[in-house]
This record gives structure tokens, sequence and C-alpha cells, in this order.
């Protein structure tokens, strides 16, 4: 259903530099990248520091193949002193969802999830 989605950010470098340590262990490759622009793409995510206002509180949920893979998406980012928004494990939403859930430097909330049914 969604073709894409932008996310503004304040600082190009900082953001870039968390989204490429957070989506590598989800098997996303290099973006491309604009840094005249202050622009990068993973596909259908991209993120932009221009003069259109930030983007805030927005969560944002990005698709695992398995548990092994939210485990290190957490752990790489935690490594890398990104901020926790919570651990991998089950989670409410129905049997099966497993899921971690990190800060991006604007506050945003990304989450790595695996559909275990």
């Amino acid at each position: 259903m969604i073709d894409h989605v932008t996310l503004r950010v304040s600082d190009f470098n900082a953001s870039k530099a968390f989204y490429e340590t957070v989506l590598a262990p989800l098997g996303y490759a290099e973006p491309w990248s604009d840094e005249e622009q202050r622009a990068a793409d993973w596909g259908d995510l991209s993120i932009s520091q221009d003069d259109q206002p930030l983007s805030e509180n927005v969560h944002i949920g990005f698709a695992a193949r398995n548990r092994a893979e939210v485990d290190e998406f957490h752990r790489v980012a935690l490594a890398a002193g990104y901020r926790d928004n919570g651990p991998p494990g089950e989670r409410k939403y129905h049997k099966g969802y497993y899921a971690a859930f990190v800060l991006d430097p604007d506050g945003n909330n990304v989450e790595a999830v695996f559909h275990d049914r």
C-alpha cells in the first residue's frame, strides 16, 4: 500500500549514520545518497534535511526475517550508542509478535519486528 516514506531530520549525517547502522542487520544495502542535497534513500525509506518541518513522534517498523535479526538490530544499535526504547521480546499485539525498539537521533521510535506465526 505505501510506496515510500520520507523523514525530515535535524542532522543529516547523524541520521544517515543511524539508519545505516540499524538497517544493516536487517539486510538493507548501503543507501543512495546525495550529500550536497542532504538526502539518502534505502528504497522505501528516505531521509532529508531541508527547509521542511522536522518529522517528530514517528513510529516506523522494519520487517525482520527472523528473531535473530531483531536481536542483532537491537544489539548493533546499542553498541553504536543509540538509545534503547524496548529490548527484543514478545509483544502483546498478537502471538508471535517479536520486536525491539530504538530511538533515532530525532527521537523517532524505530522498530524491527518479526511476525512468528
